[in-house]
């Protein structure tokens, strides 16, 4: 299993409005670290490192080493909230975690094999209808993807989290329906020439 990334921070003294307003002024991200029966710690984030890691994606679904002057905490970013006008981060909170803590996260789905799909290959069109599914994982599991292979695929089928092989101990968050992850439709050509056919059927 990769490492966890690491993101630096620093002690911050002093909460409230006024305290974030000074911190983002010095070109930091306030933020603050809760959870696991403990008080809550005010740090903060350099904006770059902060920008950076939002951007790269998947940042709610990984855990990370917060090293906060020298001391690491394993967190995962549980919100975190932008400007609204420049999309600039001003505020991350971080929940602690422990190695048996189970969390609910989203994790991004990536689809293989479109080659291997009979249907895509006629010309049907992949609709995603999730981009990413809420599992309950394990902290120290929590998997990369969610893998969806379309091999066998035809046109007018539905991908179903049922037909999703999940990694150990990973389970949907969902659990009360077998939801669809994607479907293969029929290219614009075929459903015209369809509808024609069953237009002259009725006539």
């Amino acid at each position: 299993m990769a490492a966890n990334k690491v993101l630096k921070a620093h002690a911050r003294e002093g909460v409230g409005k006024g305290a974030a307003r000074e911190a983002r002024r010095q070109g930091l991200v306030p933020a603050v670290i809760y959870g696991d029966k403990k008080p809550p710690v005010t740090v903060s984030v350099a904006y770059k490192d902060a920008h950076k890691a939002i951007y790269a994606g998947g940042f709610k679904s990984h855990v990370l080493d917060l090293d906060v002057d020298g001391t690491i905490h394993k967190v995962i970013p549980r919100d975190y909230q932008l400007d609204v006008v420049k999309g600039q981060p001003v505020h991350i909170d971080f929940l602690r975690v422990s190695g048996n803590s189970t969390l609910h996260v989203e994790v991004g789905v990536v689809f293989h094999n479109e080659e291997a799909s009979p249907g895509l290959k006629r010309g049907g069109t992949l609709n995603v209808v999730r981009h990413t599914v809420e599992v309950v994982a394990p902290a120290n599991a929590i998997p990369e993807e969610i893998s969806v292979d379309l091999t066998g695929t035809e046109i007018g089928d539905s991908i179903h989290i049922s037909a999703v092989k999940l990694p150990k101990g990973v389970t949907p968050a969902i659990t009360d329906r077998d939801f669809t992850i994607a479907t293969i439709v029929a290219p614009s050509g075929l459903k015209s020439e369809e509808a024609a056919g069953e237009e002259a059927a009725s006539e």
